[in-house]
């Protein structure tokens, strides 16, 4: 690393490069028997931080009562590459050695470093910041600790779609798509019915990484069509444990009636009709001759009575 970064140890230019060179090999190589000199405190949990946002790495130590910042060294470096995320030497940033994708992105707390906190603000963080972060401390004697970053982005609300979308029947074979954009990680994908129930079995899920290495997250529901039916699509964030969801229901503007039904429901509801006229033209006729006989006995009445006074009269006789 030093022979690509810093010159020749004879050049002005690259004299405390050479200096930055020593102490980084220092640590590389002989940390490890001097590990302990000075007790660092990290974050055990992995930080979690959302993709565009700013995350604190933290990394402290407890100084002796003369400590003076012109006897501190820190650097952060990634873990896996050794790439110099952020110097700290002789009381002031050595930005000069910093990799590329930190520039500009980095700052310490200075006005806390004299209490200890040798903590990393690291801005604007990407999916590609995601990993392990060593934080190297000198105080007379070296030490080191690290501390995991991981990414994490919220899933947009889903986007629910029967496919087709008209002239279905019921028992026809539908997909149901949902799809969502830009999380981070990978998301469960979850299906359930109208009651809540399970039905994630029966579907085709994809998730593709975009330029930022976020996931837009595709997934396909096969069912037999039911009316009055609902499907809920569940995006599930596993790291931030947030869940977005959306659903779309099964209406009768969704189906089309089918044809042989359609017409045995006309023809029954003429035929229905036709009955109706024709028991209210027999009710009418009933009640009509009912009538009629009616009158007829009220006209014979006085007649009857004539006779049966003529009969009592005879009687007498």
């Amino acid at each position: 690393m030093c022979s690509n970064t810093c010159g020749s140890p004879g050049s002005q230019d690259s004299s405390f490069a050479w200096k930055l060179c020593v102490q980084l090999l220092l640590l590389g190589f002989l940390l490890p028997t001097w590990l302990g000199a000075v007790e660092i405190k990290v974050s055990e949990e992995p930080v979690v931080a959302l993709v565009g946002h700013d995350a604190v790495l933290h990394c402290s130590f407890s100084p002796e009562a003369n400590f003076s910042l012109n006897e501190l060294s820190l650097f952060w470096q990634v873990t896996d590459t050794n790439q110099l995320v952020h110097g700290f030497t002789e009381g002031q940033d050595q930005p000069a050695y910093q990799g590329s994708t930190y520039a500009n992105r980095t700052a310490l707390f200075y006005d806390q470093l004299a209490h200890g906190n040798m903590s990393l603000l690291l801005r604007r963080v990407q999916i590609s910041d995601e990993g392990t972060f060593t934080c190297f401390v000198k105080v007379r004697d070296f030490s080191r600790a690290a501390v995991t970053l991981q990414m994490a982005a919220t899933y947009s609300k889903p986007n629910v779609i029967l496919e087709p979308s008209k002239n279905l029947k019921p028992g026809d074979l539908v997909k149901v798509r949902c799809h969502s954009f830009s999380g981070y990680p990978e998301a469960v994908v979850l299906w359930q019915d109208g009651h809540g129930n399970n039905i994630t079995d029966n579907i085709t899920t994809s998730q593709v990484a975009n330029e930022q290495g976020l996931f837009d997250v595709q997934s396909i529901l096969q069912v037999v069509l039911e009316p009055n039916s609902t499907y809920s699509c569940l995006i599930k964030n596993p790291l931030l444990q947030e869940v977005t969801h959306a659903s779309v229901s099964i209406t009768g503007q969704h189906l089309l009636f089918p044809a042989v039904a359609l017409w045995v429901t006309v023809g029954l509801s003429i035929c229905l009709v036709i009955l109706l006229i024709v028991l209210a033209y027999v009710c009418q006729k009933k009640i009509r001759q009912s009538c009629k006989e009616e009158k007829a006995k009220a006209a014979l009445q006085p007649l009857k009575n004539m006779n049966v006074k003529e009969d009592m009269a005879e009687e007498i006789d």
